[in-house]
């Protein structure tokens, strides 16, 4: 701090003060407190130590050494998911006990702050502020960029196409296939007949229950999406529930490609041929 309070005195003060600068805190912090050893096995993180680091970190105005140390918190709670409340309480927690230690140093000290104490309150008050702001952010922005990354892992996965020779691939579907996978399909599909050279797609179905109606139509928009790439789609392992789906609403899928009954006789068919 930029003032005339004596910080090494003051952080000598509190050193010495260590088992009451603990019970303060986790009175101060009744929630967290029963949660210290779970999220130290957790995330490895030390909420007391890390208290007493961020203390020192105000106290002694290490502005840079205090935003690193918000943004490595934000990014070890994003990691692994620790609710933000508990880092809310945690922190107005030491802002609470600072404040208590402020004013008994105060007292032992014969008031030594009394002329400073709007300047001191400002400055500690601006520091805790400051690294919550810091950390919130990083937490945001690292959580968002986990989120995208298990998204596109989620897409990735949600679209397995399989090369089986130079031309050949396979695109096993398997569980719920809703308007948003269509989409997903339909992208990775063209991308990949372009990329891969593709000229047959073998799509097999029999891992799917059933198809709304929308995404029976999105999938015959994609079979001609293959066949302007110059791409033959193989349909294989048709379910009887979703073929009469496609009776019903009077869909011609063998004019649109070809139907084999079972993944295996289309690659006996296209391989040994």
């Amino acid at each position: 701090m930029d003032l005339s309070l004596d910080i090494y005195k003051l952080m000598k003060f509190i050193e010495e003060n260590n088992e009451d600068f603990e019970d303060s805190l986790l009175n101060e912090a009744s929630n967290v407190k029963d949660k210290i050893e779970e999220i130290l096995m957790i995330g490895n993180i030390d909420l007391i130590n890390n208290a007493r680091k961020l203390v020192r970190y105000i106290i002694e105005g290490e502005e840079q050494e205090l935003q690193s140390f918000a943004k490595q918190e934000g990014i070890a709670w994003a990691t692994h998911e620790i609710p933000l409340t508990f880092k809310l309480e945690w922190v107005q927690a030491i802002r609470r006990t600072l404040w208590k230690f402020l004013q008994e140093y105060n007292e032992v000290t014969n008031h030594v702050i009394n002329e400073d104490f709007f300047s001191v309150e400002k400055q500690v008050n601006n520091q805790v502020d400051r690294f919550l702001n810091v950390f919130f952010i990083t937490y945001s922005q690292y959580k968002d960029s986990l989120i995208m990354a298990q998204r596109e892992l989620v897409e990735n996965l949600s679209v397995p196409i399989i090369p089986i020779t130079p031309t050949i691939c396979i695109l096993p579907l398997i569980g719920a296939v809703d308007l948003y996978r269509t989409n997903i399909l339909e992208e990775k599909v063209l991308i990949e007949i372009g990329k891969l050279r593709i000229q047959t797609l073998i799509m097999d179905l029999s891992g799917i229950m059933e198809m709304e109606t929308e995404v029976i139509d999105h999938l015959m928009k994609i079979i001609d999406g293959t066949s302007l790439m110059g791409c033959t789609t193989v349909i294989t392992g048709l379910r009887a529930e979703v073929a009469s789906n496609m009776i019903r609403l009077g869909m011609r899928l063998n004019e649109k490609a070809q139907t084999l009954g079972t993944l295996q006789q289309a690659l006996n068919k296209y391989l040994i041929s």
